[in-house]
């Protein structure tokens, strides 16, 4: 499902605040400096941490000139490195669609909240799952887990000791209704790992696992478990990957939302760069979305 007018940004920044509530606290002080972009922090930034959709790329399209300047950071030996909330995909296709696009990145320099999540259940005990999940995609990187995809079957929701969301694409609202009714029958765990409500597309914003699951917790009780942007394990797992003496005063990320990659970068203690001509923001008036939502992005830029 997309949506494809203003009106269509505007209700996704009033559901992102409609659920500040659940996301981290943090109180902003500072002003905004408006540059280019990217390459204008050069001389400010040594590490430079990356959304993907609406900063890279829209949908299956490169962002006109993100290959580019990319390339040049990483040229100019910058540290770069993707922290993406794309939890339905495996990274082997992630890579390949990088690359595809035309950028350069090691597995190493791509996290995604799958990997946070897949990390968190290392901690869990052994359960049953239900699976949020594109079945397109199979079990690839899940293969280890007791899961089951979730489809029209009431007995599968009711078979589950936990859920796993992760992809929305092939979700409907008559598995949403399964759902929660089972939710409320009997509460279990739901582990979110894409906290977005929505991502760019070419053709508006796609309602992502977030989206549903912000609405369960409200028509359950249940409160999920979330992994990825804006909350501290994404940030913990991309920090931890970078050298110890590494100044946090010189580590921005970058992103198009402001309630989940400026607010979560904001409260890791790295400096945060706002994209406002691609993805979330698109057609909106971004000084009026940071006044209203208090989220104040230390820098703002028209494209990466």
């Amino acid at each position: 499902m997309t949506t494809k007018t203003r009106s269509d940004a505007e209700w996704a920044f009033d559901a992102y605040e409609a659920v500040r509530h659940r996301l981290p606290g943090v109180r902003f002080e500072q002003g905004s400096l408006r540059v280019n972009h990217l390459g204008d922090l050069c001389d400010r930034v040594d590490v430079f941490l990356l959304d993907a959709f609406g900063v890279l790329n829209v949908g299956e399209d490169a962002i006109p000139g993100a290959p580019e300047r990319i390339r040049a950071l990483q040229a100019a030996g910058k540290t770069v490195m993707v922290v993406s909330n794309a939890a339905g995909y495996p990274k082997r296709l992630l890579l390949e669609k990088y690359a595809r696009l035309g950028f350069d990145f090691a597995p190493e320099e791509v996290l995604t909240s799958r990997e946070v999540l897949l990390h968190g259940l290392q901690a869990r005990g052994a359960q049953r799952y239900g699976l949020m999940a594109s079945k397109v995609f199979g079990l690839e990187e899940l293969d280890h887990l007791d899961a089951e995809f979730l489809a029209e079957d009431a007995a599968a929701y009711d078979r589950a000791e936990a859920f796993l969301m992760i992809g929305a694409a092939e979700w409907t609202e008559t598995r949403q209704g399964l759902l929660e009714a089972s939710l409320r029958a009997n509460p279990r765990p739901v582990l979110v790992g894409n906290p977005d409500i929505v991502a760019p597309r070419v053709d508006g914003l796609s309602r992502e696992p977030g989206y549903f699951a912000h609405r369960l917790a409200d028509a359950t009780g249940v409160k999920p478990e979330f992994f990825g942007k804006p909350f501290a394990n994404v940030f913990d797992m991309a920090l931890s990957r970078l050298p110890a003496d590494t100044d946090p005063a010189r580590i921005v990320m970058v992103g198009d939302t402001l309630q989940t990659d400026i607010l979560g970068g904001r409260a890791a203690g790295v400096k945060t760069a706002l994209i406002t001509d691609f993805g979330a923001l698109k057609g909106m008036d971004a000084g009026d979305a940071i006044s209203r939502s208090g989220i104040v992005p230390d820098f703002i830029m028209p494209c990466p």
